[in-house]
């Protein structure tokens, strides 16, 4: 008789096991509902509740999507993922006092957000807050009312930014806060575009800044409206940062609340084409050994203050 029971536990214990290891296996994709359960696997059929309980049930490399409309909850990365939540079933993020996404990840990963509508009602902190990684993709997404910035990309080794069809608007709400903040750390460098993109109604639009990198940040924002700021639309300023370049291409910047565009360091310039800049405070502002460069087809007048004069003109080519 004991050997029957010993042989019945040991066919129990194998059993377990087999049945235990699909359970805790993470899938290369999950999903989110208003309706969900952060108790459940994440399938289609049962799925989790918030971004957070989603993520520990999704491989890296994996993705993570929205079955309808709903709240689904601040979260932090830590891994190469994707969020999609494109169409009716967008991802909306309440973020009061806290960031909305936060960025973590390695050194390679690159990171996805795709559809989601993070909202700070005034006391979030950053709608994304990117710390490290490889890459971030922002597509088709809303960040708004955050104390901070929009968008902080922050990194402390090589990465790139690429911000297409997004409006970031009522972010940072002191004198050192953007729509965008690119200011890369250490030796980082960054390369970023910021495509079809609406910044309006915040601090600064969008800074680049070398302050505290000896990297170098290339940027390009195109198809772009940066408006109604209060302070300078689009700003490239160096500190210890080997280069920091922007091509601001068919952008439209105006009734921002001090310059259109500025440039500020002998290592920081824009070159700028085929852009207006209208109604600001003031145009142009080009300091301390910077370059503010046109290709000699854009749009300067009606600022409130000086248009303010390109550094130079280059052609076309």
């Amino acid at each position: 008789m004991p050997k029957i029971w010993m042989r019945l536990a040991a066919a129990l214990a194998v059993l377990f096991a087999l049945s235990a290891t699909p359970a805790m296996a993470q899938a290369t994709r999950t999903w989110v509902s208003g309706v969900g359960d952060d108790a459940n696997p994440c399938s289609r059929t049962a799925p989790c509740k918030t971004f957070a309980g989603a993520i520990s049930k999704t491989a890296a490399g994996g993705e993570i999507n929205c079955l309808d409309p709903g709240g689904f909850g601040t979260v932090t990365i830590t891994k190469a993922l994707s969020i999609y939540c494109n169409g009716p079933s967008n991802g909306g993020v309440l973020a009061a006092g806290t960031n909305g996404v936060t960025v973590n990840a390695g050194a390679t990963d690159t990171i996805v957000l795709s559809g989601l509508d993070v909202d700070g009602v005034n006391t979030g902190l950053n709608g994304v807050n990117f710390v490290a990684g490889g890459s971030l993709v922002i597509i088709d997404c809303q960040f708004r009312n955050f104390s901070q910035n929009g968008i902080k990309f922050t990194p402390s080794g090589d990465a790139g930014l690429h911000v297409i069809d997004t409006i970031v608007n009522k972010a940072g709400q002191s004198s050192t806060f953007a729509g965008i903040s690119i200011r890369p750390t250490g030796t980082a460098s960054v390369n970023a575009t910021i495509t079809r993109t609406q910044i309006t109604e915040g601090t600064y639009g969008i800074i680049a800044d070398g302050s505290v990198t000896t990297g170098k940040v290339y940027g390009v924002v195109r198809d772009s409206d940066v408006s109604r700021n209060s302070q300078t639309g689009i700003t490239s300023s160096n500190g210890t940062a080997t280069k920091i370049t922007l091509l601001i291409d068919d952008v439209s910047v105006s009734g921002n609340g001090s310059n259109g565009l500025s440039t500020s360091g002998t290592n920081a310039g824009m070159l700028v084409g085929n852009s207006s800049v209208f109604a600001n405070v003031a145009g142009l502002s080009a300091t301390s050994g910077s370059a503010l460069v046109s290709y000699g087809n854009n749009r300067v007048n009606g600022n409130n203050g000086a248009d303010g004069a390109f550094s130079s003109t280059v052609p076309t080519k």
